[in-house]
């Protein structure tokens, strides 16, 4: 299946390097000097966006949501498949701009650029095992039921990168406190997460977490504290609130 991408982004690269070798690729953008740096780097055709014809192309339409209709009116035939990476942006608003056989909604992480996204996706289900496919070429992927539900796991899946960034920070900057050199800190935390994501796949967190915590241990007491400050329900709001801004977004 060949794909063309609409956009050049930090996004669009990191599915264009899991996509590259097994797919053939077209990007499509305005800046002339961007397309030939990805050109360079990935050995992938590209094109202008001005006037670009997608008669019986497949899309994977990669801007910012709010120049949709912007990019969309310098578009102009009808797409065989159109793959939306725009977050919160409904099928029904991407029909009100684009002329396409089908919409699927794909929301991938940064984890793509090393192979590890876990991207969801819903939509037309025609394409179906085409697009997990495509998704399972740059990390794992899960089909939902509903744009609903993609709306709460973008707020999971692909903001929670941030969010472990933040942990990731804060754990090796009391490392540091306490007297750990700093990249002693940051190895051992990157170690740490390493680990966590095979438990995370044979295990549930909260047995994870009873397995680690002993009575009146060191993880007990630095648990206390966690929920002293309330971590648990900043993570649960943080959830909440990027959900409720990507129903914004519509």
């Amino acid at each position: 299946m060949k794909l063309t991408f609409i956009g050049y982004g930090k996004m669009a690269e990191a599915m264009i390097k899991g996509l590259y070798e097994n797919y053939e690729i077209e990007v499509v953008g305005r800046n002339q000097t961007k397309l030939e740096k990805i050109k360079q780097s990935y050995g992938v055709k590209t094109a202008p966006l001005e006037n670009f014809n997608i008669d019986g192309k497949n899309l994977i339409l990669a801007v910012k949501p709010y120049v949709l209709a912007e990019v969309a009116g310098q578009m102009e035939g009808n797409a065989n498949l159109i793959l939306s990476i725009l977050a919160g942006v409904k099928i029904d608003s991407l029909k009100l701009h684009l002329n396409s056989s089908s919409f699927i909604r794909v929301m991938p992480n940064v984890g793509a650029s090393n192979s590890a996204s876990m991207t969801t996706l819903t939509g037309d289900e025609k394409y179906k095992n085409e697009v997990i496919a495509i998704c399972n070429s740059f990390g794992k992927s899960l089909w939902l039921g509903s744009e609903n539900e993609i709306d709460i796991a973008t707020a999971v899946a692909g903001s929670g990168p941030a969010y472990l960034a933040i942990v990731a920070e804060a754990l090796a900057d009391g490392a540091v406190r306490c007297g750990l050199k700093r990249e002693d800190a940051q190895f051992i935390t990157a170690g740490l997460f390493e680990g966590m994501n095979l438990l995370l796949n044979h295990s549930d967190p909260a047995i994870i977490k009873n397995s680690v915590m002993s009575p009146a241990g060191t993880t007990a007491e630095g648990c206390y504290a966690l929920e002293k400050n309330g971590v648990r329900q900043a993570f649960m709001e943080a959830v909440e609130k990027a959900y409720q801004k990507a129903l914004s977004l519509n």
